[in-house]
């Protein structure tokens, strides 16, 4: 083997091995929480010797802010601007797979979910302003896709920037509710649904992609 398929093979493996403790570590949080879970339960989790662990993390808390850095990063890529100018984008449709997207995203790391919205908060001074950054990012971006909503005559009047946390606290406490307190056999589809037609009764303006409108169902009868 060249030195440089060495090279890359060590390189794969030192990603694995930390891969390997990071996982081991959301484990441990999501079961125990934050504040319960040791380093040494997590080497326990990971198989690693203790040692191994200080070679890629510097403490707990390190750890602890690359796990929801990455989680956090994954949410806000999920997230697309509504096109509000093109006629042939369905805005409802739009709207209904952004709640789509991140409804999927929790519930495909429950455990990390369960960590961002319970755990997460409290740890010290710093990592609270690190989520406070983080979800006004969310919100920013919500509340620009508001905005153009309003201008397009799809979103009811408001503050654009009230909707957006009202919007994204039902979205934090559903998604809370699905990881820790019975609703986990629930699916993305089905959590979406319901979401879209809770907003649909609020200030959306928009039917369920594919509805058949209300003065069309009455005729037909």
């Amino acid at each position: 083997m060249t030195k440089a398929r060495t090279a890359r093979a060590a390189t794969v493996a030192k990603s694995e091995r930390r891969q390997q403790i990071l996982t081991a570590a959301r484990d441990e949080f999501a079961k125990r929480g934050y504040h319960q879970t040791t380093i040494d339960d997590i080497v326990a989790q990971a198989g690693v010797a203790r040692g191994t662990f200080y070679l890629y993390f510097e403490d707990k808390r390190a750890i602890f802010s690359d796990l929801i850095d990455r989680f956090a990063a994954q949410l806000a890529m999920t997230i697309v601007r509504i096109t509000t100018d093109d006629p042939t984008e369905n805005v409802a449709a739009q709207v209904r797979e952004n709640i789509r997207r991140i409804i999927g995203t929790c519930l495909a790391d429950r455990a990390m979910t369960k960590i961002l919205f319970s755990d997460a908060v409290g740890v010290d001074p710093a990592f609270d302003r690190k989520l406070t950054n983080f979800y006004d990012s969310m919100v920013g971006l919500l509340t620009e896709s508001l905005r153009d909503g309003q201008a397009l005559g799809v979103v009811s009047d408001g503050e654009p920037r009230v909707l957006a946390y009202l919007t994204l606290g039902a979205l934090k406490e559903l998604l809370y509710q699905a990881v820790t307190l019975g609703l986990a056999e629930e699916s993305a589809e089905v959590l979406t649904q319901q979401i879209f037609a809770f907003l649909g009764r609020g200030y959306l303006r928009v039917a369920e992609p594919g509805a058949i409108p209300k003065k069309t169902r009455r005729k037909a009868r």
